[in-house]
């Protein structure tokens, strides 16, 4: 106490804090942007305290009871693929697997058969498979076709972990649809994104720098990790193979690609069958493409060779030639097959790979400098 009989307030020190605060209490009021503590707890500071009401969640719309129910049905079959690869250790030199990367897939059929995109697994030395209930299997490789990017793993989970995902068509799929897709993205696992086929018939590159045609579109999101999961429509079908998107940052910008389900359910069979997927055999070699400019050829596939006893050579095509001056003689140019046009040898092969071998085909040739037109009954080799 000063001579006044009032509190004395001083710099607090060591043991003295408390008692300096309290001097100050007496002092001075507190402010209210201080801690209750400092100045006791009033009912309206409890009241402000305590949680909100909760207000009562209304009906989902049909839109949304669709999404969830077609989630709850779709998600046990897509699965989340981790694969692995060998390492070395710095210091012990010890060869080790480590996680090299996550992808999606989905369950093919109750043998315990996953698909996926060819490049999720392309550099992995293994892959482990994790099914909707969290258990983890080992995979191993039955068969890939890197120019469709397209993989067949094998897992030897019981069947009843096993949902084949419902299987349905591309070739009626209309613009403006609705779709979703589901996969592991930046290893999230199972994640649902939804929105509409944006356009049909696209055209991308794969693995291998070939084309794959009729590429579907869409808007639903697409990232890093998403690759080889399903695109379904609303009925939980599967109608594609998520595997790339459009985007300079590598994240989703709107522009995502699905192998259509008709192509999958063309090449899926014949991997687990032949554990490749090999087109039947034509027996000739392709002039580059530069030499047909050069040659002025704009449209088609001119013949470099042909095996003499091979499809081609045994229907009587005609390769190119030189003549006794050296100058290069144009042989047969293949137009189309089976009143199909060809563009280009990447169109031929795909025509090929629709078909058989000991299938018979009818090739469309122009030939020789007059360009005569000619018909060709070729049946395919193994």
């Amino acid at each position: 106490m000063d001579t006044y009989g009032k509190p004395r307030c001083g710099l607090p020190s060591g043991p003295q804090l408390y008692a300096a605060l309290a001097c100050l209490m007496m002092v001075a009021p507190v402010p209210d942007w201080l801690p209750s503590a400092m100045h006791g707890v009033s009912s309206a500071h409890a009241a402000a305290a305590a949680p909100r009401a909760v207000t009562p969640r209304g009906p989902l719309g049909a839109d949304e009871k669709a999404n969830i129910a077609l989630f709850k049905s779709a998600s046990p079959s897509v699965v989340h693929i981790t694969t692995l690869e060998y390492a070395r250790d710095f210091f012990s030199l010890d060869v080790m697997q480590i996680p090299g990367g996550t992808g999606s897939g989905f369950v093919w059929d109750e043998q315990g058969r996953i698909v996926t995109n060819f490049h999720v697994i392309k550099n992995a030395n293994a892959a482990t498979i994790t099914l909707h209930d969290q258990s983890t299997w080992k995979a191993r490789l039955v068969g890939a076709f890197p120019d469709r990017d397209l993989a067949v793993l094998q897992i030897d989970a019981p069947r009843e972990k096993l949902k084949p995902i419902p299987i349905g068509t591309s070739r009626d799929l209309i613009v403006g649809q609705r779709v979703y897709a589901i996969g592991n993205p930046f290893g999230l696992d199972q994640t649902l994104t939804t929105g509409i086929i944006s356009a049909l018939n696209r055209e991308i590159e794969s693995v291998t720098q070939r084309k794959i045609r009729g590429v579907i579109q869409t808007d639903a999101a697409i990232n890093p990790g998403n690759s080889g999961g399903p695109l379904l429509d609303s009925s939980g079908r599967l109608i594609g193979v998520n595997t790339s998107i459009y985007s300079p940052s590598g994240a989703s910008a709107g522009i995502g690609f699905a192998i259509p389900v008709d192509e999958i359910n063309r090449i899926v069979p014949r991997l687990i069958r032949d554990g490749k997927f090999e087109r039947p055999m034509l027996g000739v070699q392709f002039a580059p493409e530069q030499l047909l400019a050069a040659l002025g050829i704009k449209k088609g596939v001119a013949l470099l060779d042909v095996t003499p006893d091979g499809p081609a050579g045994n229907a009587g095509l005609q390769p190119l030639s030189r003549d006794v001056f050296g100058n290069i003689v144009i042989g047969d140019v293949i137009i189309a097959i089976d009143d199909k046009p060809i563009a280009n040898s990447d169109e031929l092969l795909e025509s090929l790979e629709s078909r058989l071998a000991g299938d018979t085909v009818s090739l469309t040739v122009l030939r020789g400098k007059k360009q005569t037109r000619k018909h060709l009954a070729v049946k395919l080799a193994p």
